[in-house]
């Protein structure tokens, strides 16, 4: 196969893009890791990814973590990348054939490794915020394994911002990339780090703020969730298409349908069950949620 210089398929991929008829991506070049200036004051951020042998973070194991450190400024935008981490963690149990379908880790490569946990706590130490594209999968296992990120607070990129309201068609990873002209090599923990900082780092569609800004505004608001104990079977439909969730109550919390809510619509959520779902006036669980707990397997549901 032919090799071309560069700037030849650059101006080959314009003259694409330029007929109207073909979208092209680009590779994700991860941005330039410099080193935090001795006397630098400003906030730090670390995303993070885990791969692990399953879904349960009671009993799964992590096989690879994956974390980028970024400076922002008090502005909320991204200033520069500090340091990255990669490491592999050899687990009990062989890896599940489906997992390296996945992720592409075998048993070969995890062999004899470890993640140090002092090398973890030294990373994260100096965090303002711990940021994961589903950091309620991410955090439940980052917490049980290192107790450093029990005292962090948290936000997720996937949930927190609303992706499809600001023009894209869904919230996964490799689809928002694609979304803004790139693609990478996806589910390896740190080359998704590197992912979501580029994404971070740019303005969100159809704002004027970057990406990150959007996020942790919404990170620090207090949320609430409401309970709908012991709602009738025959309205869980109704409540689905409201946006609740189901615990089974495997995690101690109640077995029942929630959705967390902001302060200013708690209380037409509670008129929303007493009303469309009990139909009647009943007590309505709350529960109290900022970034410092949400997300947490220590939160209940």
């Amino acid at each position: 196969m032919p090799q071309y210089p560069h700037h030849d398929l650059e101006d080959l991929a314009r003259q694409l893009e330029g007929c109207g008829d073909f979208r092209v991506l680009r590779r994700l070049v991860p941005r330039p890791t410099t080193p935090t200036p001795v006397d630098y004051s400003g906030r730090i951020g670390v995303i993070i990814d885990v791969e692990t042998t399953g879904l349960d973070h009671t009993t799964d194991e992590v096989i690879e973590l994956g974390m980028v450190a970024f400076r922002y400024s008090a502005a909320d935008e991204i200033t520069g990348v500090s340091g990255l981490f990669q490491s592999f963690h050899q687990p009990s149990i062989p890896i599940p054939a489906e997992v390296t379908k996945l992720t592409g880790i075998t048993d070969e490569m995890v062999l004899g490794h470890t993640i140090d946990p002092t090398a973890v706590k030294s990373f994260v130490a100096a965090a303002n915020i711990i940021i994961a594209h589903n950091a309620n999968f991410d955090r439940k296992f980052a917490e049980r394994a290192w107790p450093i990120f029990q005292h962090k607070p948290w936000a997720c990129s996937m949930k927190e911002i609303n992706w499809k309201h600001n023009g894209f068609t869904g919230a996964k990873l490799g689809y928002l990339l694609a979304e803004i002209g790139l693609f990478h090599e996806a589910h390896r923990a740190v080359d998704d780090c590197h992912a979501l900082v580029e994404l971070l780092a740019r303005p969100l569609p159809g704002t004027e703020a970057a990406t990150l800004a959007v996020l942790l505004a919404h990170a620090r608001r207090k949320t609430l969730r409401v309970w709908a104990e012991h709602s009738p079977f025959e309205l869980k439909d109704e409540l689905k298409r409201r946006g609740y969730r189901w615990s089974d109550g495997s995690d101690g919390s109640p077995r029942a349908w929630h959705i967390d809510v902001g302060e200013e619509l708690h209380e037409a959520e509670v008129a929303f069950l007493r009303d469309e779902i009990y139909q009647r006036d009943v007590e309505i669980r709350s529960q109290p949620l900022t970034a410092w707990e949400r997300f947490s397997a220590r939160v209940s549901g």
